[in-house]
């Protein structure tokens, strides 16, 4: 099952004009860009795997199982991705700009989530929020509201 997963994913993101429906494109591109973030450090704490498991479960009214298997596809094609162009463009395309601010916050939220921001997380969130075209002050905005919220 998982390896037919894997080929609709893969499918899906080579010809996105020809997927019928987008929304698992995006959700695992979605997940793919927060797992950056997870992984900007080259440390992965539990606290962030638990955070990126409940944003994405909000996100997208996933059932556990579901976010498990998308976190894992997320997690191997960022391994094998060589840019974030592919899921960029993705997010760019379907998402309008409120969205791609709350994807920011959720970055941040994940930075935060092992209780202390690594200057390599902040680095990544910044040049993801770049290449998203989020504005440098909506960058900084969602920060410091993530910021707050964990009591830093």
């Amino acid at each position: 099952m998982l390896d037919t997963i894997q080929r609709f994913f893969h499918q899906a993101l080579a010809e996105p004009k020809r997927s019928q429906d987008a929304k698992p494109t995006l959700e695992r591109a979605t997940a793919a860009l927060l797992c950056e973030v997870v992984r900007a450090d080259y440390h992965t704490d539990q606290a962030e795997l638990e955070a990126l498991q409940h944003l994405l479960q909000r996100r997208f009214g996933l059932a556990d199982a579901e976010v498990t298997e998308l976190m894992q596809l997320a997690q191997e094609e960022v391994e094998q991705a060589v840019d974030h162009y592919q899921f960029v463009s993705l997010v760019k395309q379907h998402y309008d700009y409120p969205q791609r601010c709350e994807l920011v916050r959720m970055m941040w939220t994940l930075a935060f989530a092992d209780g202390e921001t690594h200057h390599l997380e902040e680095h990544r969130i910044r040049r993801l929020a770049q290449l998203l075209h989020v504005s440098h002050s909506d960058f900084i905005r969602a920060k410091l509201q993530v910021q707050e919220q964990a009591g830093k």
